[in-house]
Formats: structure tokens, sequence, C-alpha cells
């Protein structure tokens, strides 16, 4: 579908620059565009390999284990059945520290390995519900530390690339809440009809 509409924009821009005489700029607009992706492409890599690399390193050396020692009691809470799966408890607390600290790219294979884990054949009746709010939660990713939004700012010379970091938060959080409510009030639904 991206690719339909991508073409469709393509041959739009052409028409309409031969159209208003103007090919000559959308085609220098086409390769600007493409030099400067490629340029954020690389700028994002640098800074996903530094985080990445970080967070290898506090995994390493016990600092996620500290985290996840703190993140366990409301991930129980959150999660039905956690403590009875420590693979699991592990790979979700992992994401949510990960997005804590607003790694997205580097938590998305921990989701990915928290989801797998929490849908295991041998896991509890609350699967379906715990990878909804696993997915909700992924989704809303509270960021103590947006990272990668921090990054793509700074590329792009904002001046304090960090100053969003309390309104982020603050959505964040909210944005976070309603999710979990809404999981929650349509697991108890649908708990009651008997369709989860």
């Amino acid at each position: 579908m991206l690719g339909i509409l991508i073409v469709i924009l393509t041959m739009l821009s052409i028409v309409f620059g031969i159209k208003n005489g103007t090919l000559g700029e959308v085609s220098a607009a086409s390769i600007d565009s493409c030099t400067k992706a490629v340029e954020l492409t690389v700028y994002l890599a640098g800074s996903m390999a530094l985080w990445g690399g970080l967070m290898r390193v506090a995994e390493k050396s016990g600092i996620t284990a500290v985290i996840e020692r703190l993140i366990m009691p409301v991930a129980k809470r959150i999660f039905k059945g956690l403590d009875r799966n420590p693979k699991a408890a592990k790979a979700v607390c992992m994401n949510i520290t990960a997005n804590l600290l607003g790694l997205g790219n580097a938590s998305t294979p921990l989701g990915i390995e928290a989801a797998k884990a929490l849908s295991n054949p041998s896991s509890d009746r609350n699967s379906k519900r715990n990878i909804a709010m696993l997915v909700v939660l992924n989704t809303t990713s509270i960021q103590l530390i947006p990272a990668t939004v921090g990054a793509m700012r700074m590329s792009h010379g904002a001046a304090s690339p960090f100053d969003i970091t309390l309104p982020v938060l603050i959505v964040s959080i909210l944005s976070a809440a309603a999710g979990c409510i809404t999981v929650y009030a349509l697991y108890i639904t649908g708990a009651k009809k008997n369709e989860i």
C-alpha cells in the first residue's frame, strides 16, 4: 500500500512539475531529499548504536537486573501470571526498560521476544490480554529519555534537542494509562462474555 502511495505521489509531482514548468525544481528536490534521507539514516544509526551498546553494557553489568527488580512489582500487576513465567518476565521488563530509555529500535526485538514468551502454549489463560497490554505499552512507550526524537531534532539543528522531554513524558504516561484502562475494560467485558 505504501509503495502505491509513493508511486502516486511521485507521478503527481512530475505531472504538476511539467504543468507548472518547475520540473527542474522537482528533480532537484528529489535528489536533495534522497541525500538528506541517507544522512539522517547514518545519523540515527550512530545514535542507535550508542544507546544499543549502552543497553548491552547495562545488561552485562547487572544494571538492567536492578531495573528489572524495580519494574517487576508493577509489571506483575499489569501482566497477569507473569510471576509464573520467568522468561516472559525478564523479556517484558527489558522491553519496558528500553522504552523508558527511549530506545525504540532497541526495544523492538525485546518486544518480539516478550510477545513470544507471553504467547507460550504452556502459559496461563491471560496470554491474549498480556500480549494486548504489551502492544499498548510498546505503542505508547513511556519515555524518560526520548533518545530517538532527540537525535532527529539534533540532526535538524535544534538548539535544545531534549527540551521536549517533559511534554513527551506527560503525554506518554497519559496515553499508556488510557491504553491500559481500555485493555483492562475490554478484557473484563470479554471475560464476562467468555470471548477472551
